[in-house]
């Protein structure tokens, strides 16, 4: 389970966020493109944009139960 008191510092304010236990496996980029990006120099995902659709909540929501290290969390702020 995520630990929001692990999550990146990139990830944008908002309910979903990734944390430190991320391992680059790169599924919630190919799942949810329009959230989720890379830091290229660290070798993780984090949260670049929030969603605002129903669509997006399902993507994000599908990209969190997929992560194989359960690094995305969805009780952010």
């Amino acid at each position: 389970m995520a630990d929001k008191t692990e999550k990146w510092p990139e990830n944008i304010t908002g309910k979903f966020y990734v944390d430190e236990q991320c391992i680059d496996c790169d599924l919630c980029r190919e799942t949810a493109p329009k959230y989720f990006t890379r830091n290229d120099d660290g070798g993780y995902s984090f949260v670049h944009n929030q969603p605002t659709s129903e669509e997006g909540l399902e993507e994000c929501m599908e990209a969190l139960e997929g992560c194989p290290v359960e690094a995305i969390g969805d009780d952010g702020e």
